[in-house]
């Protein structure tokens, strides 16, 4: 049965590995605790023979919001040690020899929209939005959306979203090649049981050789990406104007950046 206490619900049933982010009142922010054991999760699925599928969701209304940076200096308690959270996960839901499924109701920001990327299949629900908001805090995208996010749908739109912050409503995803399929909110939980429950009847060995293969075709410089990511957001992360960001955030007005 699933741990319902914890932040990272995980639970097994006819072969689905389920992993629901548990912090709707935070919309699901991640913690680094949060992240360790999602990583965990995923990569323990190699060595699981009850596991078939793996499904990522979000408790409540939305899927997850990035990373916690709330408080009154976030900035302060983020450092690189969440870039190689991010990257960890990342690696261990494109290797993962079992189809990974993200399941995304609501807002999907930050390094939780990097996480639902990465996954084989994303199903959103119709009031689900994809935001790579880092610029709006000073920083630059991580968890390999840069590559990710620009294997899907183009330079160009991936520029669109990573520069200027802006979300990319579901139907707008879907219509560019983001998503695989797009449903009404009231129809995604029964929709990703069904889709999953297709995957566990599948054949494992032929579902792993194509994920493999097709991620090896579309993303082959993933790791580049990722290391890339780390060394410029390390950089970023000491800046006055990624201070300026979080801080802006936190409460809740609009930062003013000096390139600094």
């Amino acid at each position: 049965m699933p741990d319902a206490t914890s932040d990272l619900e995980a639970g097994v049933a006819d072969g689905v590995l389920r992993l629901t982010f548990n912090r709707p009142d935070l919309l699901n922010a991640l913690t680094d605790v949060m992240s360790d054991e999602l990583a965990a999760a995923v990569e323990a699925v190699a060595a699981r023979d009850d596991v078939r599928v793996v499904v990522i969701g979000g408790a409540g209304s939305a899927f997850c919001a990035g990373a916690d940076i709330s408080g009154a200096d976030p900035h302060e308690n983020f450092d690189v040690s969440a870039l190689d959270r991010a990257n960890r996960i990342v690696r261990a839901i494109t290797s993962c020899p079992t189809p990974v499924v993200a399941a995304v109701n609501g807002v999907a920001a930050g390094v939780g929209c990097s996480i639902a990327l990465a996954a084989d299949l994303v199903v959103a629900g119709s009031s689900a939005s994809f935001l790579l908001a880092f610029a709006r805090i000073g920083l630059m995208p991580d968890g390999g959306a840069s590559a990710t996010v620009a294997a899907a749908i183009g330079r160009a739109r991936a520029m669109r979203m990573a520069l200027l912050g802006e979300p990319l409503a579901a139907t707008e995803a879907y219509a560019a090649g983001l998503v695989s399929h797009l449903v009404a909110d009231d129809e995604l939980p029964a929709y990703v049981s069904s889709l999953a429950a297709r995957l566990t009847a599948g054949p494992p060995l032929a579902l792993a050789a194509t994920k493999k293969a097709v991620n090896a075709a579309t993303l082959p410089h993933l790791d580049a990406a990722l290391e890339r990511e780390r060394t410029g957001q390390a950089v970023l992360l000491r800046t006055a104007d990624a201070a300026e960001g979080m801080r802006a955030f936190s409460e809740r007005r609009r930062p003013v950046f000096r390139g600094e």
